[in-house]
């Protein structure tokens, strides 16, 4: 398989998911990053930026949809703590 990029928006940040099905013939890899903003922090990374590796037909076996688990993923780590605690920081403003 080839590689696979998608552009989708989540939350008003614009990111960009870049697919490997097959990398190396042995693994899969999936590289997401916010670009509007750039670098923005996601709840899976705190750069924007992540190079996730995984079993080569995980994705293919939660239904293929590459911009849908990823979007499952940021909805379900939106609901820690931590990025609870970041999204609200962000919204007031700071003295210091």
């Amino acid at each position: 398989m080839t590689t696979q990029t998608y552009r989708f928006i989540w939350q008003d940040i614009e990111i960009e998911a870049v697919y490997e099905p097959n990398k190396w013939q042995v693994i899969a890899h999936l590289e997401i990053r916010s670009i509007n903003p750039e670098r923005a922090p996601l709840p899976i990374t705190e750069t924007g930026y992540l190079s996730h590796y995984h079993e080569i037909g995980e994705i293919e076996e939660l239904g293929g949809d590459v911009v849908a688990q990823i979007i499952a993923w940021l909805d379900e780590m939106a609901t820690k703590s931590a990025w609870k605690a970041y999204v609200e920081a962000s919204r007031q403003y700071t003295l210091f």
